[in-house]
């Protein structure tokens, strides 16, 4: 393995430096995936009947952003439930070609946690090809982050998601994106992976934990991966396990945790706690529709991935583009690479080579850096409170919540907000997720003063239509349970930091009974 190790590291080194000196070119590489993509599928029933022949001569003989409009308005923006409808189900039902070419061998189970229901989005064998080509990016850009010990690349690398053993349904199979992925990772990098095969196939996650807790002390692990909820959960049991003061105790290599999914800052206090040295976070930005973007150097945004198998549309998150629920209006302002500014929240529409077609992939993100294509993500656009014109953003929330752990000295685990009708007007309702001992009410005045420092429209609304703010603190544990209640745990699953209709109802009844912490 250290011989393996030693080839990577000086692989790593110089990839590395070939990237440094690599000019990013956002308008010429997207266009040029728009065109790869097009071209591929225009033989299929969705670039049929778009008549992707003609756009594929817009693309490559007209002007610099002419086939847009024509792309535009020949294809229709899609959201989960019209892409699926109209077109993914009769690929999961065996047809080929569909929207994109062959038959589809996988579909990804989405987590879910802001509808009742699990989505199932098709997972392409270029799909597959393309996301692990991205990772081996990512792990290549170590080579950008100093300190990093010598022999990280000999270590082992725990990726914890879901299980690989996926569920066969008729001439498909079914499952978490991380089961489909990690069940077809290269062979040489098998020797690497931990927690191995056998275990990855564990489809209880109780069961799961318990073995990779029990063979933790003879793995020696350099790199984490994972939903930090999770991963934190683990090295919690691994800690108690063995009696440990920190993790580190166990494992004296670990130098780097990668995650995505969610914002890391609510996590990071208690995180840290668990370690015995300062380690290297990076963040990805891999959904079950593919792998969009990751942190490539320290302290920076997440550079999207602009040449390999997605094309990006940006949509400003406004009201003249999206209603008070987060729902798309009609014929909406969408922008190209090229046309994006700084500092402004977007909603995405990706187009990918899985099949997904102007698909409104639900983020928001925001630009923080053009020339590097760099972003972070604000939030979901139904994750995001607007009642009576607040505009509350998932960004706005973590930083509140982040000055607040800091402020009391608390460790929040999960946490999540409902926008509730309070008559005459409306009141935000904050579930805050804490073993720690604080005050309710304290808290809830805390966020609240912190939000009206951070966003302007919010410190006006609370002057007028939104009149309360009430706060409830949990055992962390109630958030895991009910996650748990609804098949929704481990892997990518995660608590929705925005609830509402239906899921805030039954959240709502099931915290009823429980005892809150004060």
């Amino acid at each position: 393995m250290a011989l393996l190790g030693g080839f990577l590291k000086s692989s790593i080194k110089l990839t590395s430096t070939i990237q440094k000196s690599r000019k990013i070119k956002p308008y010429k590489w997207q266009k040029k995936e728009l065109e790869k993509l097009v071209n591929k599928a225009r033989y299929t029933q969705f670039g049929e009947k778009y008549k992707f022949d003609d756009l594929l001569n817009s693309i490559v003989f007209d002007g610099k952003n002419e086939f847009y409009e024509v792309f535009k308005k020949t294809v229709p923006i899609h959201d989960y439930n019209k892409m699926y409808n109209d077109w993914w189900h009769k690929a999961r039902n065996g047809e080929e070609n569909v929207c994109w070419p062959g038959a589809i061998k996988y579909f990804a189970l989405s987590s879910g946690t802001s509808e009742s229901a699990s989505k199932t989005i098709p997972v392409t064998k270029a799909m597959i090809k393309a996301i692990q080509k991205t990772s081996i990016n990512q792990i290549v850009s170590l080579g950008n982050y100093k300190g990093l010990p010598s022999k990280l690349y000999e270590k082992n690398y725990l990726m914890l998601g879901g299980s690989t053993k996926l569920n066969d349904v008729d001439r498909h199979f079914e499952g978490d994106l991380s089961g489909i992925t990690t069940g077809t990772i290269p062979f040489w990098f098998e020797r690497f992976y931990k927690p191995g095969r056998r275990i990855s196939q564990e489809k209880n996650w109780e069961k799961k934990l318990a073995e990779i807790t029990e063979n933790a002390k003879d793995w020696d692990i350099g790199f984490i991966a994972g939903v930090p909820a999770w991963i934190q959960l683990l090295l919690e049991r691994i800690i108690t396990q063995y009696n440990l003061k920190n993790i580190h105790e166990i494992w004296p290599n670990l130098s780097a945790f990668a995650w995505g999914g969610v914002s890391f800052e609510p996590y990071k206090k208690g995180f840290e706690k668990l370690l015995g040295k300062p380690i290297l976070y990076m963040e990805t930005y891999l959904a079950s529709e593919g792998f969009l973007a990751y942190q490539v150097r320290p302290d920076a945004g997440l550079q999207m991935v602009l040449n390999n198998g997605i094309f990006f549309e940006f949509i400003p998150f406004t009201e003249q583009n999206f209603d008070a629920d987060g729902n798309l209006k009609e014929n909406p302002e969408t922008l190209m690479i090229n046309e994006v500014k700084e500092n402004v929240d977007y909603a995405l529409l990706i187009t990918t080579c899985s099949g997904a077609w102007r698909y409104l992939i639900g983020d928001t993100i925001r630009f923080t850096h053009l020339e590097k294509a760099e972003i972070i993500i604000t939030g979901r656009t139904k994750h995001y409170l607007s009642l009576c014109g607040e505009h509350l953003s998932v960004d706005n929330m973590n930083k509140a919540l982040d000055l607040a752990s800091e402020h009391f000295g608390i460790c929040v685990k999960e946490f999540t907000v409902a926008g509730i009708k309070h008559p005459p007007l409306f009141a935000h309702q904050w579930y805050i997720g804490t073993d720690d001992e604080v005050d309710e009410v304290a808290l809830g005045e805390y966020i609240d003063n912190k939000l009206k420092e951070i966003n302007d429209d919010y410190v006006v609304e609370r002057q007028h239509a939104l009149k309360n703010v009430f706060c409830k603190v949990l055992p962390a544990h109630t958030f895991y349970d009910w996650m748990k209640s609804k098949g929704k745990q481990g892997g990518q699953h995660k608590f929705p930091r925005v609830i509402k209709g239906d899921l805030y109802d039954d959240w709502k009844s099931y915290t009823e009974g429980v005892k809150t912490i004060n």
